[in-house]
């Protein structure tokens, strides 16, 4: 019985690989097979437009499967049975063209609808820039209910994370130690939570991705273009990704950390923003040199 457990377990590991990849990034939970939810009403759009289809799919494997499973055990020639001689059946070959394109169309009506609403920027109270970088992210809050806001820096990969992994270094990652080793920066994007949100996202070398599942979509940054997507996060959180897009030698090394707070607690952080800018302007400006007087 537990070598039998233990070939159940290994199995289902198995059919689990091919998710990983998509859930490494989101937080997944243990076992997590399924697609993430997510925290958008996007994502929950999407999730919910996913079981749908995956349930019709189900259904369809059913009764495939089932006739194919039947057939074979009720008419197979050890009991006698004896092929048809007619060469086709009109109606049932209207009934299996029909029924497909009414199943597809069935599905196509809902995804259609739901990559239109992708697409809809209008209405935003908040735009941020994304820029792509080897091997970084560049955040830019362009502005916030109308008003400029001039936050802007970069977000690199945490140094904890950066020491550990280069060559040599002699250490090897633990969850007691490094719980998010490869999946934390040394500066997050802090977004308002029950806000619509559009993002502008291009990159300044060679094509990037960025890519959060729990918002529930990824968008191409590249070079000379710009591509936009709109999120409205409605549950505080830390939200991971990564770069999903093949972009160079440290490609694995450039992840992405979303941290969602009421729009109260972003109007804080918004106005330390700006006053630490504001210092750091002053400071600049005080200790340039006096020119010599000739």
């Amino acid at each position: 019985m537990m070598a039998a457990g233990k070939g159940i377990r290994w199995v289902l590991s198995l059919l689990a690989l091919p998710w990983a990849g998509l859930a490494a990034a989101a937080n997944p939970q243990p076992w997590q097979l399924n697609m993430t939810p997510g925290v958008t009403e996007m994502s929950a759009e999407v999730h919910a437009l996913h079981m749908l289809i995956f349930w019709i799919c189900v259904v369809i494997g059913v009764i495939v499967f089932g006739a194919m499973v039947v057939a074979m055990i009720r008419f197979r020639k050890s009991k006698g049975a004896v092929p048809a001689k007619w060469s086709h059946n009109t109606t049932a070959e209207i009934i299996w063209t029909v029924i497909p394109i009414l199943i597809l169309v069935s599905m196509a009506i809902p995804a259609t609808r739901t990559l239109f609403r992708f697409e809809d920027t209008r209405d935003a109270e908040m735009t941020v820039k994304i820029t792509g970088y080897q091997w970084m992210w560049r955040y830019e809050i362009l502005n916030y209910k109308g008003q400029p806001t001039g936050v802007s820096f970069v977000s690199r990969l945490d140094p904890e994370s950066d020491r550990i992994r280069q060559l040599g270094s002699g250490e090897k990652p633990s969850l007691d130690t490094t719980p998010n080793y490869l999946l934390d920066v040394d500066r997050e994007l802090v977004l308002p939570t029950d806000t619509k949100i559009r993002f502008v996202v291009t990159a300044d070398d060679v094509i990037h991705a960025w890519w959060v599942p729990a918002l529930g979509w990824k968008q191409d940054a590249i070079p000379g273009f710009i591509n936009e997507a709109w999120t409205n996060i409605r549950e505080p959180g830390v939200y991971r990704g990564q770069c999903a897009e093949l972009c160079g030698k440290d490609h694995g090394f450039m992840p992405i950390v979303v941290r969602a707070v009421p729009p109260s607690e972003f109007e804080r952080y918004l106005a330390a923003e700006t006053a630490a800018r504001d210092a750091a302007a002053r400071t600049a400006q005080t200790e340039l040199p006096v020119p010599a007087k000739g």
